[in-house]
């Protein structure tokens, strides 16, 4: 397989465009595992979202290209609705409930065959350097305590991650998917708002929980998890926001 269009970096891997797919390329060999596992999940998600009105793109194969491993989906054209809101921000409300729409859509899909979204977070939280033990135990206490669910989580829904085009509503980026509670995806959708559409966030965050009947003060007891979650990711941008959001203990 030759690699023609480079499209996009990724933490863990990057993307390019080749003869009518989307290929997700590892950045190191060791990522054997991560590309099989995110595979994996995709395949369930697409299984799971076909009688939806969401469309994923379709899995086709995982290879080796050049010593790394790889997974090819269908490229999907079209504009993100991060595209849209940019260049029709007088549209933005419009855009924003569609958004909502679609991700109480998958919300409302059940996944037990996916892992749990709380066992991720504790194994996350507690790999962290940042923050002491005692600052662990008070978020896993926390977590430990959230209801358990086995709603489908998308993991990384942004405005990014919707194409919008004369087909439907796609969809992607499906590897972070996990089955557990609505909210915490809520707060971490809220969290991706915040980093990079603060204008939006809290918009965003009031128009869902009136949208789903959710108490706001039930996904804001999210935040301190959803934030630490994040910071394994080491940015060191975002660290000064993640870390006054760990530090909050209770949202009135």
């Amino acid at each position: 397989m030759e690699l023609k269009n480079f499209i996009a970096h990724g933490d863990i891997y990057d993307i390019y465009e080749c003869d009518g797919k989307s290929i997700n390329v590892y950045n190191k060999p060791e990522y054997k595992e991560k590309c099989l596992y995110a595979a994996l999940t995709h395949a369930r998600c697409e299984t799971t979202m076909v009688n939806s009105f969401i469309k994923t793109p379709i899995l086709h194969e995982v290879s080796v290209v050049d010593g790394k491993w790889a997974i090819s989906f269908d490229f999907i054209k079209g504009k993100t609705l991060q595209q849209l809101m940019d260049e029709n921000p007088d549209k933005m409300e419009t855009y924003l409930n569609q958004f909502i729409d679609i991700q109480m859509e998958i919300h409302a899909q059940y996944m037990p065959l996916l892992s749990k979204l709380k066992d991720k977070m504790a194994r996350q939280i507690k790999s962290l350097a940042a923050i002491d033990e005692i600052k662990k135990y008070e978020l896993l206490t926390r977590l430990d305590s959230m209801p358990k669910h086995i709603k489908l989580c998308h993991g990384n829904f942004a405005p990014k991650n919707v194409i919008i085009n004369d087909e439907g509503t796609y969809v992607i980026n499906w590897s972070a998917a996990r089955q557990g509670n609505a909210s915490a995806d809520v707060a971490r959708t809220y969290l991706l708002f915040c980093l990079n559409n603060p204008d939006t966030a809290d918009a965003y965050l009031d128009k869902y929980c009136l949208k789903s009947g959710t108490s706001k003060q039930y996904v804001q007891a999210w935040l301190p998890i959803v934030a630490a979650a994040q910071l394994i990711k080491g940015r060191e941008e975002e660290k000064d926001l993640l870390m006054r959001w760990i530090d909050v203990v209770d949202y009135s």
